[in-house]
């Protein structure tokens, strides 16, 4: 059986700016069925295992996309300079979010009421007895020209999946911090500077790649995500999401009681 041709689809990966796999990775994919599938099933296949991966993991990802699309080192140790920009796309993985416009112990009530089960949906109206209504004396309220008070009062919403994560996720205007991990295991904390598409919590998963452009403001070793240098690809790393959904509420509790007003999480 001839080696199979790598190009289309790293051309493919390449033009939605995903991540490069090396070539170790890959051939075992293109080649475990005889015949192969068609290409855009077989690009399907690269794409999903691709965004579910490690972006650490040993021979993942071809070298020297890993040299060029890596951070670099001195960029996040280096909170002196106070302005700078990203000389190079990097992709990263999401290690953990956290909402900046809500107190942590307003998100620790949240989730709490919704694993009780309890959420708001909307305001429904009933109707009460109004005076002379049901007194036996035969004259009721409408004949009276009286009309009906009504009573407002908040319903319950049974818990859906996923709340937990979605929980005290906040507004679509939040302001959010990030904990972001490139392909060679450096860390990098970045702040929504404008609100960028898909970046909240219930938005977006653990793990999920993220595309940061050349440009990119880069403050005291913070970087500044906005919508024209912030693009977010997919993915998820369902371990980490996983342990990240199931550990927020203890970890909001444990930051709210020592003093913090942010969100609240955890990095990898």
């Amino acid at each position: 059986m001839p080696p199979p041709d790598l190009n289309p689809i790293l051309t493919s990966l390449t033009t939605q700016s995903l991540p490069l796999p090396s070539k170790t990775w890959l051939t075992p994919i293109l080649t475990a069925r005889n015949p192969p599938p068609p290409l855009p099933s077989l690009l399907a296949t690269v794409r999903a295992r691709l965004l579910a991966s490690d972006l650490t993991t040993p021979g993942l990802l071809d070298p020297k996309y890993t040299t060029s699309h890596s951070l670099p080192p001195d960029l996040s140790s280096q909170p002196q300079v106070k302005a700078t920009t990203l000389g190079r796309d990097v992709v990263f993985q999401v290690l953990d979010i956290e909402n900046l416009s809500k107190s942590r112990w307003s998100q620790v009530e949240e989730l709490e009421a919704i694993a009780r089960g309890e959420g708001t949906k909307g305001r429904e109206v009933i109707r009460l007895p109004t005076e002379g209504e049901g007194n036996g004396d035969g004259v009721n309220a409408g004949e009276r020209g009286v009309t009906q008070a009504t009573q407002t009062q908040p319903t319950q919403q049974p818990q859906r999946q996923g709340a937990a994560a979605g929980g005290g996720g906040g507004g679509e205007k939040d302001t959010h911090k990030l904990v972001l991990q490139d392909c060679k295991g450096l860390k990098i904390s970045a702040l929504e500077l404008r609100k960028a598409e898909r970046v909240g919590i219930g938005k977006l998963n653990i793990g999920e790649k993220i595309l940061v452009k050349t440009g990119a403001k880069v403050s005291r070793g913070v970087i500044m995500l906005e919508p024209g240098t912030c693009v977010v690809l997919g993915g998820k790393v369902e371990a980490w999401h996983k342990a990240w959904t199931e550990g927020r509420l203890g970890r909001l509790k444990e930051a709210a009681g020592a003093g913090g007003g942010g969100g609240g999480g955890q990095g990898r």
